[in-house]
């Protein structure tokens, strides 16, 4: 059968797929454009099942906050090269998809894969994506929550690192805020507080720090004492109130906000490009 022109045009704006793609498809389903389209479909299934194996670990991460700043979601979606990463069309689909973690609440990547996004799943809306650019993309966190308080979000240039911080009450400074959530960028903290700290966490950096000092020779006693102060130390290093404050080494992060009268960090979420979720 022969394919015009106009109705390959036509396809590809339909679709975004290739012009051959689009001619290719139109052939095989007989000018039929829905049989087209479920062709070029197909195609992008069977792309999928041929990259599952390889590595995505360009991407982008996004944010979005409520006006009233009380709910939050954010968003990894990762590809292979960072050509793509960068590429509008790709940025639009993130943001589209981070608008429904968002509008819908959902705490899962299972949950947002099953979800309705413009009469198909986002499942599906992966395929086509993967069949017209010919990279695996996948999702890697997608974190949607809320608070009594509010939050504040950072993102780094480039989209590669991403910051929520919640604040047990209202931000009555922003700029204070994003201070505190460029810290945690920075200075990637694993707790809040000391008591947010795991406890199997607790007891190796003791057993590492008393074993440190009995290798130099130091008593048990001295050891067992030493250890405690070396743990005090780890606390300023990792634990987000704890840290010296970026801006000004001469206050903790906690003594910042108290002087600033900003209410204190309840909790926060980091998320770093290819990390483990």
């Amino acid at each position: 059968m022969s394919i015009s022109a106009k109705d390959v045009k036509e396809l590809r704006e339909q679709t975004g797929a290739g012009m051959m793609d689009c001619k290719k498809a139109l052939q095989e389903a007989d000018g039929d454009f829905d049989k087209a389209i479920e062709v070029l479909r197909k195609k992008g299934q069977k792309l999928s099942e041929k990259r599952a194996d390889r590595k995505a670990n360009q991407g982008l991460i996004l944010t979005r906050l409520s006006d009233d700043k009380s709910k939050a979601a954010a968003l990894e979606i990762n590809c292979e090269t960072d050509f793509v990463a960068r590429n509008e069309d790709f940025r639009n689909r993130a943001k589209q998809f981070l608008d429904l973690v968002f509008e819908k609440e959902i705490n899962s990547v299972d949950n947002l894969l099953e979800t309705q996004l413009e009469g198909l799943t986002v499942a599906d809306h992966l395929k086509d994506m993967i069949g017209k650019i010919g990279e695996k993309i996948k999702f890697n966190r997608v974190l949607s929550v809320h608070s009594d308080g509010q939050y504040i979000s950072y993102i780094h240039p480039g989209n590669q690192l991403g910051v929520l911080v919640e604040f047990d009450g209202e931000i009555t400074d922003e700029e204070i805020a994003k201070d505190v959530a460029m810290q945690i960028a920075a200075m990637n903290p694993i707790a809040v507080t000391r008591e947010g700290v795991d406890s199997s966490v607790v007891e190796q950096e003791l057993e590492i720090a008393k074993e440190q000092l009995l290798n130099e020779g130091k008593s048990e006693e001295i050891a067992e004492k030493a250890a405690k102060g070396k743990l005090r130390r780890f606390y300023e290093e990792r634990v987000l109130l704890n840290q010296k404050f970026v801006k000004d080494n001469s206050m903790s992060v906690e003594a910042y906000l108290k002087e600033n009268e900003m209410p204190l960090v309840k909790s926060f979420h980091r998320l770093q490009l290819g990390e483990e979720s």
